[in-house]
Protein backbone atom coordinates (compact mmCIF):
# COMPACT_ATOMS: atom_id res chain seq x y z
CA UNK A 1 0.00 0.00 0.00
CA UNK A 2 2.25 2.88 1.40
CA UNK A 3 6.01 3.07 1.02
CA UNK A 4 8.34 3.59 3.20
CA UNK A 5 8.77 7.27 5.10
CA UNK A 6 11.48 6.66 7.02
CA UNK A 7 14.18 3.89 6.51
CA UNK A 8 16.71 5.36 9.20
CA UNK A 9 14.48 4.13 11.70
CA UNK A 10 14.15 0.33 12.84
CA UNK A 11 11.46 -1.69 12.27
CA UNK A 12 10.18 -4.18 15.36
CA UNK A 13 8.28 -7.09 15.42
CA UNK A 14 6.11 -7.38 18.65
CA UNK A 15 4.33 -10.48 19.85
CA UNK A 16 1.36 -10.48 22.41
CA UNK A 17 2.61 -13.04 24.80
CA UNK A 18 0.06 -15.13 27.50
CA UNK A 19 -3.38 -13.35 26.73
CA UNK A 20 -3.79 -14.70 30.25
CA UNK A 21 -1.44 -12.50 31.93
CA UNK A 22 -0.76 -9.24 31.96
CA UNK A 23 0.62 -9.39 28.59
CA UNK A 24 -2.12 -7.37 27.14
CA UNK A 25 -2.01 -4.49 29.18
CA UNK A 26 1.52 -4.15 29.03
CA UNK A 27 1.16 -4.40 24.86
CA UNK A 28 -1.25 -1.82 25.08
CA UNK A 29 0.44 0.56 27.50
CA UNK A 30 4.00 0.31 25.65
CA UNK A 31 2.68 0.74 22.10
CA UNK A 32 1.15 4.26 23.36
CA UNK A 33 4.49 6.14 25.11
CA UNK A 34 5.26 9.25 22.87
CA UNK A 35 9.12 8.87 22.74
CA UNK A 36 9.10 4.66 22.02
CA UNK A 37 6.14 5.99 19.23
CA UNK A 38 8.57 7.97 18.13
CA UNK A 39 11.79 6.29 17.45
CA UNK A 40 10.29 2.91 15.26
CA UNK A 41 8.09 1.40 13.57
CA UNK A 42 6.11 -1.46 14.53
CA UNK A 43 4.12 -4.74 13.31
CA UNK A 44 2.13 -6.11 16.05
CA UNK A 45 1.55 -10.08 16.09
CA UNK A 46 -2.06 -10.99 18.03
CA UNK A 47 -5.46 -10.96 18.07
CA UNK A 48 -6.80 -7.34 18.42
CA UNK A 49 -9.69 -8.24 20.61
CA UNK A 50 -7.54 -9.39 23.01
CA UNK A 51 -5.67 -5.88 22.69
CA UNK A 52 -8.53 -4.44 23.27
CA UNK A 53 -8.81 -5.83 26.73
CA UNK A 54 -5.22 -4.77 27.30
CA UNK A 55 -6.98 -1.08 26.18
CA UNK A 56 -9.68 -1.51 28.30
CA UNK A 57 -7.68 -2.59 31.50
CA UNK A 58 -5.17 0.56 30.70
CA UNK A 59 -6.95 3.65 30.18
CA UNK A 60 -4.62 3.75 27.23
CA UNK A 61 -5.40 3.01 23.17
CA UNK A 62 -2.51 3.41 21.21
CA UNK A 63 -4.51 3.78 18.05
CA UNK A 64 -3.55 1.11 15.97
CA UNK A 65 -3.72 0.55 12.40
CA UNK A 66 -5.19 -2.68 12.35
CA UNK A 67 -4.62 -5.45 9.05
CA UNK A 68 -5.90 -8.71 8.36
CA UNK A 69 -3.63 -11.40 8.17
CA UNK A 70 -3.05 -12.02 4.65
CA UNK A 71 -3.65 -8.34 3.36
CA UNK A 72 -0.61 -5.91 2.84
CA UNK A 73 0.82 -4.30 4.89
CA UNK A 74 1.08 0.07 5.02
CA UNK A 75 4.22 -0.19 5.75
CA UNK A 76 4.25 4.03 5.59
CA UNK A 77 2.82 3.51 9.15
CA UNK A 78 4.56 3.78 12.34
CA UNK A 79 2.15 1.43 14.05
CA UNK A 80 0.35 -1.74 11.95
CA UNK A 81 -1.29 -4.12 13.90
CA UNK A 82 -1.83 -7.61 12.03
CA UNK A 83 -5.15 -9.10 13.45
CA UNK A 84 -4.47 -13.13 13.30
CA UNK A 85 -8.13 -13.24 14.93
CA UNK A 86 -6.63 -16.74 16.66
CA UNK A 87 -7.94 -16.09 20.38
CA UNK A 88 -11.57 -15.55 21.19
CA UNK A 89 -12.12 -13.43 24.52
CA UNK A 90 -14.70 -15.40 25.42
CA UNK A 91 -12.73 -18.48 26.09
CA UNK A 92 -10.07 -16.15 27.89
CA UNK A 93 -9.32 -17.58 31.20
CA UNK A 94 -7.63 -14.52 33.05
CA UNK A 95 -5.06 -16.00 35.72
CA UNK A 96 -4.45 -19.75 33.89
CA UNK A 97 -2.60 -21.42 31.88
CA UNK A 98 -4.42 -22.52 29.10
CA UNK A 99 -4.09 -24.59 25.51
CA UNK A 100 -5.83 -21.55 24.05
CA UNK A 101 -3.50 -18.92 25.19
CA UNK A 102 -0.55 -21.00 24.48
CA UNK A 103 -1.51 -21.36 21.09
CA UNK A 104 -2.32 -17.63 20.35
CA UNK A 105 1.75 -16.96 21.97
CA UNK A 106 3.10 -19.57 20.07
CA UNK A 107 1.75 -18.35 17.09
CA UNK A 108 2.09 -14.55 17.39
CA UNK A 109 5.81 -15.15 18.87
CA UNK A 110 6.01 -17.62 15.26
CA UNK A 111 4.85 -15.04 13.19
CA UNK A 112 7.25 -12.02 14.54
CA UNK A 113 10.09 -14.31 14.06
CA UNK A 114 9.31 -15.34 10.78
CA UNK A 115 8.94 -11.60 9.79
CA UNK A 116 12.35 -10.82 10.96
CA UNK A 117 13.64 -13.53 9.57
CA UNK A 118 12.59 -12.57 6.31
CA UNK A 119 14.32 -9.49 6.50
CA UNK A 120 11.24 -6.95 6.87
CA UNK A 121 12.33 -6.15 10.85
CA UNK A 122 15.22 -5.38 12.86
CA UNK A 123 14.51 -6.62 16.34
CA UNK A 124 11.91 -9.29 17.75
CA UNK A 125 10.17 -8.00 21.16
CA UNK A 126 7.55 -9.63 23.18
CA UNK A 127 5.38 -9.47 25.97
CA UNK A 128 5.80 -12.05 28.68
CA UNK A 129 4.71 -15.59 27.62
CA UNK A 130 4.11 -18.87 30.35
CA UNK A 131 5.66 -21.57 30.15
CA UNK A 132 2.99 -24.02 31.05
CA UNK A 133 1.12 -22.48 28.61
CA UNK A 134 3.34 -22.99 25.64
CA UNK A 135 4.06 -26.54 26.49
CA UNK A 136 0.34 -27.16 25.77
CA UNK A 137 0.49 -25.78 23.09
CA UNK A 138 4.12 -27.14 21.79
CA UNK A 139 4.96 -30.04 23.56
CA UNK A 140 8.66 -29.77 22.57
CA UNK A 141 8.76 -26.25 24.08
CA UNK A 142 12.13 -26.18 26.64
CA UNK A 143 13.03 -22.26 26.27
CA UNK A 144 12.58 -19.60 23.73
CA UNK A 145 15.84 -20.33 22.55
CA UNK A 146 15.19 -23.93 21.03
CA UNK A 147 11.33 -22.45 20.04
CA UNK A 148 12.96 -19.87 17.99
CA UNK A 149 15.45 -22.01 16.57
CA UNK A 150 12.50 -24.58 15.36
CA UNK A 151 10.63 -21.28 13.98
CA UNK A 152 13.74 -19.61 11.82
CA UNK A 153 15.38 -22.69 11.34
CA UNK A 154 18.69 -21.51 12.99
CA UNK A 155 21.56 -23.56 13.98
CA UNK A 156 24.46 -21.52 15.38
CA UNK A 157 25.10 -20.83 19.04
CA UNK A 158 22.30 -18.64 21.15
CA UNK A 159 22.05 -18.02 24.68
CA UNK A 160 19.99 -15.73 27.30
CA UNK A 161 21.24 -12.54 28.82
CA UNK A 162 19.44 -10.71 31.31
CA UNK A 163 19.75 -7.19 31.05
CA UNK A 164 19.64 -4.51 34.17
CA UNK A 165 20.49 -1.01 33.11
CA UNK A 166 24.05 -1.24 32.37
CA UNK A 167 24.98 -4.26 34.15
CA UNK A 168 24.66 -7.96 31.68
CA UNK A 169 24.29 -11.24 33.27
CA UNK A 170 25.39 -14.32 30.86
CA UNK A 171 25.15 -17.68 31.26
CA UNK A 172 27.57 -20.96 30.70
CA UNK A 173 24.29 -23.46 31.08
CA UNK A 174 20.73 -22.41 31.63
CA UNK A 175 17.44 -24.49 31.44
CA UNK A 176 18.94 -27.66 33.02
CA UNK A 177 18.59 -29.58 36.35
CA UNK A 178 21.02 -28.06 39.18
CA UNK A 179 22.44 -31.81 38.94
CA UNK A 180 23.54 -31.77 35.62
CA UNK A 181 25.34 -28.39 35.64
CA UNK A 182 28.79 -29.16 36.89
CA UNK A 183 29.22 -32.11 34.20
CA UNK A 184 28.06 -29.26 31.14
CA UNK A 185 30.85 -27.26 32.74
CA UNK A 186 33.43 -27.32 29.78
CA UNK A 187 36.29 -24.75 28.63
CA UNK A 188 34.94 -25.41 25.52
CA UNK A 189 31.40 -24.43 26.62
CA UNK A 190 32.68 -21.18 28.65
CA UNK A 191 34.96 -19.95 25.85
CA UNK A 192 31.67 -20.31 23.90
CA UNK A 193 29.62 -18.52 26.22
CA UNK A 194 32.02 -15.58 26.48
CA UNK A 195 32.47 -15.49 22.87
CA UNK A 196 28.77 -15.37 22.28
CA UNK A 197 28.70 -12.56 25.34
CA UNK A 198 31.39 -10.59 23.98
CA UNK A 199 29.61 -10.08 20.46
CA UNK A 200 25.96 -9.14 21.93
CA UNK A 201 27.78 -6.41 24.24
CA UNK A 202 29.96 -4.90 21.58
CA UNK A 203 26.48 -5.36 19.52
CA UNK A 204 24.54 -3.13 22.85
CA UNK A 205 27.35 -0.36 22.36
CA UNK A 206 30.26 -2.01 24.94
CA UNK A 207 33.79 -1.47 23.12
CA UNK A 208 34.81 -3.53 25.02
CA UNK A 209 32.93 -5.28 27.18
CA UNK A 210 34.52 -5.73 30.71
CA UNK A 211 33.60 -9.27 31.67
CA UNK A 212 33.61 -10.87 35.33
CA UNK A 213 33.81 -15.30 35.22
CA UNK A 214 31.76 -16.52 38.15
CA UNK A 215 33.03 -19.96 40.25
CA UNK A 216 31.10 -22.58 40.71
CA UNK A 217 31.77 -23.09 43.86
CA UNK A 218 31.25 -21.91 47.06
CA UNK A 219 34.50 -19.01 47.46
CA UNK A 220 35.31 -20.18 44.22
CA UNK A 221 36.60 -23.64 45.75
CA UNK A 222 39.08 -21.96 47.78
CA UNK A 223 42.27 -22.91 46.21
CA UNK A 224 40.84 -26.47 45.40
CA UNK A 225 39.24 -26.94 49.36
CA UNK A 226 36.18 -26.62 47.77
CA UNK A 227 36.33 -28.57 44.50
CA UNK A 228 38.64 -28.16 41.43
CA UNK A 229 36.24 -26.82 38.74
CA UNK A 230 37.77 -23.37 39.24
CA UNK A 231 41.28 -24.60 38.78
CA UNK A 232 41.23 -26.98 36.23
CA UNK A 233 37.98 -26.09 33.77
CA UNK A 234 37.14 -22.44 34.22
CA UNK A 235 40.13 -20.57 34.82
CA UNK A 236 42.27 -22.09 31.74
CA UNK A 237 38.87 -21.07 30.14
CA UNK A 238 39.57 -17.38 31.04
CA UNK A 239 42.75 -17.40 29.92
CA UNK A 240 41.80 -18.63 26.72
CA UNK A 241 39.63 -16.24 26.05
CA UNK A 242 42.31 -13.14 27.16
CA UNK A 243 44.51 -14.41 24.36
CA UNK A 244 41.53 -14.08 21.92
CA UNK A 245 41.43 -10.29 23.06
CA UNK A 246 38.57 -10.63 25.51
CA UNK A 247 38.08 -8.53 28.24
CA UNK A 248 37.73 -10.91 31.00
CA UNK A 249 38.58 -11.61 34.59
CA UNK A 250 38.16 -14.52 36.53
CA UNK A 251 37.20 -16.98 38.21
CA UNK A 252 35.52 -14.84 41.16
CA UNK A 253 33.36 -16.27 44.34
CA UNK A 254 29.63 -15.51 42.77
CA UNK A 255 28.64 -14.39 46.21
CA UNK A 256 30.43 -10.96 45.75
CA UNK A 257 31.07 -10.97 41.68
CA UNK A 258 27.83 -8.96 41.80
CA UNK A 259 28.44 -6.23 44.22
CA UNK A 260 32.16 -5.37 42.08
CA UNK A 261 29.67 -5.05 39.05
CA UNK A 262 27.35 -3.18 40.39
CA UNK A 263 29.57 -0.83 41.95
CA UNK A 264 31.13 -0.55 38.00
CA UNK A 265 34.11 -2.61 38.19
CA UNK A 266 32.64 -5.15 34.96
CA UNK A 267 29.92 -4.50 32.33
CA UNK A 268 28.65 -7.93 32.46
CA UNK A 269 28.93 -11.37 34.90
CA UNK A 270 29.38 -14.92 33.14
CA UNK A 271 27.86 -17.57 35.24
CA UNK A 272 28.06 -21.18 35.23
CA UNK A 273 24.09 -21.91 35.66
CA UNK A 274 20.72 -20.27 35.64
CA UNK A 275 19.92 -18.84 39.11
CA UNK A 276 23.35 -17.94 40.44
CA UNK A 277 23.20 -15.13 38.10
CA UNK A 278 18.84 -14.41 38.20
CA UNK A 279 18.95 -14.29 41.68
CA UNK A 280 21.63 -11.47 42.30
CA UNK A 281 20.14 -9.30 38.86
CA UNK A 282 16.28 -10.20 39.96
CA UNK A 283 17.11 -8.38 43.76
CA UNK A 284 19.03 -5.83 42.00
CA UNK A 285 16.17 -4.75 40.20
CA UNK A 286 13.59 -6.84 39.34
CA UNK A 287 11.42 -3.94 37.54
CA UNK A 288 13.77 -2.82 35.35
CA UNK A 289 15.28 -6.56 34.35
CA UNK A 290 15.43 -7.73 30.43
CA UNK A 291 15.91 -10.86 28.59
CA UNK A 292 17.88 -10.64 25.50
CA UNK A 293 18.32 -13.78 23.32
CA UNK A 294 20.78 -13.26 21.50
CA UNK A 295 23.31 -15.01 18.99
CA UNK A 296 20.24 -14.97 16.28
CA UNK A 297 20.18 -12.81 13.39
CA UNK A 298 18.31 -10.13 15.16
CA UNK A 299 17.95 -9.22 18.62
CA UNK A 300 15.13 -10.47 20.60
CA UNK A 301 13.98 -9.15 24.03
CA UNK A 302 11.44 -9.18 26.32
CA UNK A 303 11.07 -8.14 30.08
CA UNK A 304 12.32 -10.77 32.63
CA UNK A 305 9.58 -11.08 34.64
CA UNK A 306 6.42 -13.04 33.99
CA UNK A 307 3.06 -13.06 33.02
CA UNK A 308 1.80 -12.44 37.05
CA UNK A 309 -1.11 -13.95 36.55
CA UNK A 310 -2.52 -12.65 40.15
CA UNK A 311 -2.86 -9.10 38.60
CA UNK A 312 -4.43 -10.19 35.50
CA UNK A 313 -6.94 -7.39 34.15
CA UNK A 314 -6.54 -4.91 37.42
CA UNK A 315 -4.56 -2.10 35.01
CA UNK A 316 -1.52 -2.14 37.81
CA UNK A 317 1.05 -3.97 36.03
CA UNK A 318 4.36 -1.92 36.45
CA UNK A 319 5.69 -0.91 32.98
CA UNK A 320 9.44 -0.32 34.04
CA UNK A 321 10.77 -3.83 32.57
CA UNK A 322 8.51 -3.64 29.51
CA UNK A 323 9.79 -0.08 29.02
CA UNK A 324 13.82 -0.86 29.41
CA UNK A 325 12.85 -4.45 26.72
CA UNK A 326 11.81 -2.37 24.11
CA UNK A 327 14.42 0.30 24.50
CA UNK A 328 17.04 -1.91 24.64
CA UNK A 329 15.14 -3.68 21.24
CA UNK A 330 15.11 -0.15 19.35
CA UNK A 331 18.99 0.81 20.09
CA UNK A 332 20.28 -2.65 19.44
CA UNK A 333 18.02 -2.71 16.25
CA UNK A 334 19.33 0.93 15.21
CA UNK A 335 23.00 0.14 15.87
CA UNK A 336 23.03 -2.58 13.22
CA UNK A 337 21.14 -0.52 10.62
CA UNK A 338 24.15 2.17 11.34
CA UNK A 339 26.77 -0.48 10.61
CA UNK A 340 25.08 -2.18 8.16
CA UNK A 341 25.08 1.17 6.46
CA UNK A 342 28.72 2.21 7.38
CA UNK A 343 29.47 -0.91 6.05
CA UNK A 344 27.88 -0.51 2.52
Amino acid sequence: MNERTNDALPVIAAAMGDPSGISPELMARILAEPDLRSAARYVVFGDKRLLDLGIEDSGVDPQVQVVKDGEALPLGDRLVFIDLGNHDPADLQRGKATLAGGKAATENFRRALQFAASGKADAVFFTPFNKAAMRFAYPGYDDEIRFVRDAIGFEGPASEFNVLDKLWNARVTSHIPLSEVASNITQERILRALTLADANLRAAGFNPPRIAVAGINPHAGDGGNFGRDEIETIEPAVKAAKAKGFTVEGPFPSDTVFLRAKNGDFDAVLTMYHDQGQIAMKLIGFDRGVTLIGGFPFPICTPAHGTAYEIAGKGIANLGATRAALSLAIKMAQDGKTKARAAA
